[in-house]
């Protein structure tokens, strides 16, 4: 790792926590404690607002605003890939959204880093318009913790009216998947996106309640992965 990208590493690590070592700092960085309170050291003097001492750990005073980000090759082809992959396979809002992060990277790039922008040549391409408005009014739904209504049809063609709790929104490379908890059979339960109709997000909030959540799905989700690998 180049020492920049080092110094950049360690301000955004401080910015995560209130209180970080010179200890977890070097074990994070695969580099010495030593080389640590030498970074520190020079980021202060460089006008970088960190409190504290060796020993005790260091607090990155808030309020601080980065300088222009920088990426090496690979974060840009990250970044760039998956930019392209929510454009195309995301919502309206989503790849909006999307578009503008890379408008906003690109305006910050160094021009040493410009031409690695436009090199990445990895795509993900838009099989089918699908877009409405069912995969974004869910991710409004899962942010504000409101129940939604909707007409599911099985893979076997058969129909049914469900009232759920939305915990979160699953991509598979092909499908979207939403997770929930389905208060007709009373149990977590998966619905595909492009399987609903008729979407109604209700005014009747909900919380966290124990075999209710997220936490919930995903640990059912991989107990019956095991199982299925076992088998």
């Amino acid at each position: 790792m180049r020492r920049a990208d080092r110094l950049f590493d360690i301000i955004q690590l401080l910015r995560t926590r209130r209180l970080t070592t010179a200890r977890w700092l070097a074990e994070r960085l695969e580099v010495s404690e030593r080389t640590i309170y030498r970074d520190i050291q020079d980021l202060i003097a460089g006008g970088v607002p960190i409190d504290g001492e060796a020993g005790v750990g260091y607090i990155l005073r808030q309020g601080y605003d980065l300088p222009p980000l920088m990426f090496n090759a690979e974060e840009l082809t990250a970044l760039v890939l998956g930019a392209r992959m929510v454009v195309s396979q995301g919502d309206r809002e989503l790849a909006r959204a999307a578009q503008q992060v890379l408008s906003k990277v690109a305006t910050v790039l160094p021009d040493s880093l410009q031409g690695n922008l436009e090199q990445v040549h990895l795509y993900s391409p838009m099989m089918n318009d699908w877009r409405g408005d069912t995969l974004n009014a869910l991710r409004c739904a899962i942010r504000d913790q409101r129940k939604v209504s909707f007409a599911y049809t099985r893979e076997d063609g058969l129909q049914s009216r469900r009232r759920v709790r939305p915990l979160g929104l699953f991509y598979w490379g092909a499908v979207w998947t939403l997770g929930t908890w389905c208060e007709l059979r009373e149990s977590l339960r998966n619905f595909r996106i492009d399987r609903i109709v008729d979407l109604v997000t209700l005014d009747e909030a909900f919380s966290a309640e124990p075999g209710k959540t997220l936490d919930d799905l995903l640990v059912q989700e991989r107990q019956q992965w095991e199982q299925h690998c076992d088998a």
